[in-house]
């Protein structure tokens, strides 16, 4: 609203007064001076948001790495499809990539019981309603008697 005032009454002022005030166009202005900066001061100032920009685009794209990482990690281990999308971001980020350290451990720890559950213990651990103590104990005592049955033995 203010601007169509303006422009209608601003230019019958105008004429009116026969343009005997000077304005200075407003395009000639430079940036550095309406900011209050000589333009060295603001270049270097434009160069600094423009590497301040690019860090925090290498941050985001390192995190993002990262994150693709993770569910890659995960879409092997629950044997999903692979997503592409995480692959080229992978690579994009080249061999910058690191998981968090607290994800590697549990990656870490997720795997030796994965390696624990693959041995034959872990698939009886598996079975319900069976004690691993009472088998280890019954295992034992069948080698020793063995054992002692095979000292008894007069052939050897």
């Amino acid at each position: 609203m203010a601007f169509m005032v303006k422009h209608m009454v601003g230019g019958q002022l105008k004429n009116l007064t026969g343009g005997l005030t000077e304005e200075k166009p407003e395009g000639e202005k430079s940036e550095a001076a309406a900011q209050g900066m000589t333009q060295e001061e603001f270049e270097q100032y434009q160069q600094q948001l423009e590497e301040e920009k690019q860090e925090r685009e290498a941050s985001f794209a390192q995190k993002k790495a990262e994150r693709a990482t993770v569910r890659s990690h995960f879409r092997e281990k629950y044997r999903l499809p692979k997503n592409e999308v995480d692959e080229t971001q992978i690579q994009q980020a080249g061999d910058d990539v690191v998981l968090p350290t607290e994800l590697a451990k549990m990656i870490a720890e997720d795997n030796q019981e994965e390696t624990h559950k693959q041995s034959v213990l872990g698939q009886l651990s598996n079975i319900q309603n069976v004690d691993i103590d009472q088998l280890k104990d019954k295992a034992q005592a069948t080698l020793e008697d063995l054992k002692k049955q095979t000292e008894n033995c007069s052939l050897m």
